[in-house]
């Protein structure tokens, strides 16, 4: 039984937009790890860091949160389906701002107490309303499904930029340690004031005046269920593909910083912090723009333009200093952004909306694996100051990830067969 749901013609639609929009930016604090690091990790290029760690003891905490993020995105899919959307989003509040709260308490004796709140914790939370808010509104908006996904994703994108200058500043005044304490009462405080506008449409629900157009080529027109999705090679097809794709933006965001800093890089230390803001700036308006461009070109073609731009983009940045190096960094994030936005549709008119929030869970696992092996990747080869071969790897995964979208077609359910 839904009692999850509204059917008052009355109720503005945009509401549930803008709740959800104002939660997906605390999200986007997980684009910023780069700027927690420079202040956490003592290195060549930030002396005066707290602790005296290896690079991989924060890869490790970034790459659980984004890790953590894909298993929460499933668990929130799958419980809001059975709960009020409300409640997920404010249990998903709830973790997220304890994760961030708790790693405070970290010192240099115990990395594991960041891995687990920073990372774990904090990956479970940000999924969790992340997929819930997508799904929610990808429901209020079947006319306009890539653009409304847009939106939503790039409030992420953009919470990235508007945290970047609001955690420098933390940081500054209170430490690194008291800013992710702060940061957490902020999430807490957002995501539950926010669930009270999250509320399902009846199942069904149209706009006012819209007639749904006959399914076109991409649009399945049906609503597979978990399990049915499962048993589509489609579905293992777009995991690999979107893990491929995301590799050269995993790589770059946590690196964003680092690399400016690099005594070769050309940029001043000014500059090297733009270059967080740039990826992140970027990386939102290309989930809005790739959103509404794949609404009108369609998923696949968009997804295979992406493809080509990033594994141009993040081989170019390979053999680029100085401003041209950041002219990179911001296509980078600009594809990055876009796989983001048109993945979410992708997979609503593939699979239908009644479990979009389940099954693209399941997708997101390619994403957190990818995002896992590559700052794995790009870290193990930054000790060597081998960034190149990093980025040559994510390039090949690039034209990987397209060889896969290029074969792929729409799946159907067994009866259509």
């Amino acid at each position: 039984m839904n009692n999850t749901a509204i059917s008052s013609p009355r109720f503005n639609r945009w509401v549930v937009v803008i709740a959800s929009v104002a939660i997906q930016l605390c999200l986007g604090t997980a684009y910023i790890w780069s700027v927690f690091q420079s202040y956490l990790i003592i290195s060549e290029s930030t002396p005066n860091a707290l602790f005296n760690w290896p690079a991989t003891h924060g890869t490790l905490a970034y790459s659980l949160l984004l890790g953590l993020l894909t298993v929460g995105s499933t668990i929130g899919g799958k419980l809001q389906e059975k709960l009020k959307p409300r409640t997920v989003i404010i249990a998903a509040g709830v973790v997220l701002g304890m994760g961030f709260y708790l790693a405070k308490y970290t010192t240099e004796s115990i990395p594991w107490l960041l891995w687990l709140t920073y990372g774990v914790l904090g990956g479970l939370g940000m999924g969790m309303a992340y997929t819930t808010t997508i799904a929610c509104c990808q429901k209020w908006f079947p006319d306009k499904r890539g653009l409304v996904t847009g939106i939503i994703v790039s409030a992420l994108g953009f919470g990235g930029l508007l945290f970047t200058p609001v955690a420098e500043s933390l940081i500054k005044g209170y430490g690194v340690l008291n800013t992710f304490s702060i940061l957490g009462v902020l999430f807490l405080v957002v995501n539950i004031l926010g669930s009270f506008f999250i509320i399902s449409p009846a199942e069904g629900y149209k706009p006012q005046g819209w007639t749904p157009p006959a399914p076109k080529d991409g649009v399945t027109g049906q609503n597979f269920t978990p399990s049915q999705a499962l048993k589509t090679p489609q579905l293992y097809m777009v995991i690999v593909a979107f893990m491929c794709a995301t590799a050269a933006g995993s790589m770059m965001i946590p690196m964003a910083k680092i690399l400016g800093l690099q005594p070769d890089s050309g940029l001043t230390k000014e500059t090297a912090v733009a270059g967080v803001m740039i990826i992140s700036a970027f990386n939102s308006f290309g989930r809005l723009f790739w959103g509404w461009i794949s609404d009108r070109l369609g998923r696949k073609k968009t997804l295979l333009i992406l493809l080509v731009i990033a594994a141009v983009s993040i081989v170019g940045v390979s053999f680029a200093k100085a401003y041209l190096m950041l002219a990179f960094i911001a296509v980078i994030g600009f594809s990055y952004g876009g796989f983001l936005g048109v993945f979410p549709a992708l997979t609503a008119d593939f699979w239908g909306t009644r479990h979009v929030a389940t099954i693209y869970g399941l997708i997101l696992l390619g994403f957190g694996v990818g995002a896992v092996a590559s700052s794995y990747i790009v870290a193990y080869f930054s000790a060597s100051k081998a960034f190149s071969t990093a980025f040559i790897i994510a390039g090949i995964a690039a034209f990987v990830g397209f060889a896969i979208m290029a074969i792929l077609k729409t799946p159907k359910l067994k009866s259509e067969k």
